[in-house]
């Protein structure tokens, strides 16, 4: 599942001059990326292995994601973004056996081809709640270069939810930073999306100085991992909500926090159900998909930090749950997760522009989802045939050196403990490699672009 873009959304500055258009041409965004990712992992010990497994031979496999990112400001506080985007390769065991699956670029459905895609297509409008301006990072995501300090930003069309939800300077881009999804995201985050990350909806961001909120209405899949969204609000949607606290517990250092809750209501089986089908003698193996009902519940809760400890070292920590009765249905199958995870830049090399990140994730699922688990049944990314239960434990680390202008090379290693969260597997270890390349089209000097 593609997820992280290469640019994040607008970060503010504490001083700014008003915003205007301009010339025509500064209207105009136009940048691209590639991702390129191959990883690879020796044999490791499995006393079994089942449908969903991570494969214990050794393997490699090679994934690429290329994008387009377009915009245009219709008026001062109107613009349209559309980006394009093209997705190949593979990840390792067709992205199967690990919950926190090692390269958050791959998609998850093999029958998907390759041909280029409309990943997002929105119109976002600012309505000013002060006169005073702060300045703005301008990017892919907002084209102007100052913002009113308090505003209400709405946005409507194809998105994904963790491009604004859940987002972190530290661990949020996959193509700088780590690979894996459970780091990349909170885990535990069934946000609403279809298999290749993304959906429909409505956004409202709220900012006044060092507060945010935003809320989403999006579109749910019509099954577990569907490509397909269910276009009925009424019986099938995801509500997404976030508070955000920027501050700093140290002085003159930025830092912040973010609270997120989530809500989906879907075509969504139980876990509980499709056990007592098997263990009646109705079933021959424990299927959720058997025992779907429209209407059904999923919720959860995050909590997302980040701090800088001095101008190079940065730190970050992520908290997740979601109730695991239901299945899981558009992220991966974690119902808890607790991630830590640092970045430090190169200076002290003489690297000031390479960056070293490592982190540790430990994941783990409900009782009820552990048990279907252990009687046979399948997820959408879990499926063992069988399950001697631990908590799934990865630790990555990685560095990224940057070439020349906007080309980047980055090693990248993780120790996966438990996959899929089976003591009877494991470890293994993942090598991953991975070039980026990204460029934009410089129609205003002025913003750096």
């Amino acid at each position: 599942m593609i997820l992280a873009p290469a640019l994040l959304p607008a970060q503010e500055d504490t001083q700014g001059p008003s915003d205007g258009l301009g010339p025509f041409r500064s209207r105009l965004w136009v940048s691209v990326q590639g991702n390129f990712i191959r990883q690879q992992h020796s044999a490791f010990p499995a006393r079994y292995s089942g449908t969903n497994s991570f494969l214990p031979d050794r393997e490699h496999a090679t994934s690429r994601v290329e994008t387009l990112y377009t915009g245009f400001r219709i008026t001062k506080r109107l613009e349209i973004l559309a980006d394009v985007e093209s997705a190949g390769g593979a990840g390792l065991s067709t992205a199967l056996g690990i919950a926190g699956f090692t390269n958050v670029d791959v998609v998850r459905n093999p029958t998907l081809g390759e041909e280029p895609y409309l990943a997002r297509l929105m119109l976002h409008y600012t309505i000013p709640l002060s006169k005073r301006t702060v300045a703005a990072t301008r990017n892919a995501f907002s084209l102007s270069t100052a913002v009113p300090a308090r505003r209400l930003e709405l946005r409507l069309g194809k998105m994904s939810a963790v491009d604004f939800f859940d987002v972190n300077s530290v661990g949020s881009d996959s193509h700088l930073q780590f690979m894996n999804w459970s780091i990349v995201n909170n885990g535990a985050y069934d946000y609403a999306a279809n298999t290749r990350g993304y959906t429909y909806g409505f956004l409202a961001e709220y900012y006044a100085g060092r507060w945010a909120a935003r809320f989403s209405e999006m579109l749910m899949p019509t099954v577990a991992n569907g490509q397909e969204l269910d276009w009925n609000i009424f019986r099938a949607r995801g509500e997404n909500f976030e508070v955000e606290y920027r501050a700093s517990t140290l002085r003159d250092r930025a830092g912040s926090v973010r609270a997120l809750a989530f809500v989906n209501h879907a075509l969504m089986g139980s876990y509980r159900q499709a056990i007592d089908g098997y263990l009646s003698g109705k079933d021959s193996i424990p299927d959720v998909t058997l025992y779907r009902r429209q209407g059904r519940v999923k919720y959860g809760f995050g909590l997302n930090a980040e701090q800088e400890l001095t101008p190079l070292w940065r730190v970050f920590g992520r908290l997740g749950w979601n109730e695991g009765a239901n299945e899981s249905f558009a992220y991966t199958e974690i119902d808890r997760t607790a991630a830590i995870g640092c970045d430090f830049r190169g200076k002290p090399w003489r690297r000031s522009s390479d960056k070293i990140g490592a982190a540790f994730v430990t994941n783990a699922i409900s009782g009820d989802h552990r048990r279907y688990l252990a009687l046979g049944g399948l997820g959408f990314i879990l499926g063992d045939g069988a399950l001697r239960y631990a908590r799934e434990q990865i630790f990555e680390a990685y560095y990224t050196a940057h070439i020349w202008r906007g080309i980047s090379f980055a090693v990248d290693y993780q120790h996966v403990t438990n996959p899929g969260y089976n003591e009877d597997r494991g470890p293994a270890s993942v090598v991953g490699f991975r070039v980026h390349v990204e460029d934009a089209v410089p129609f205003d000097k002025r913003s750096g672009n």
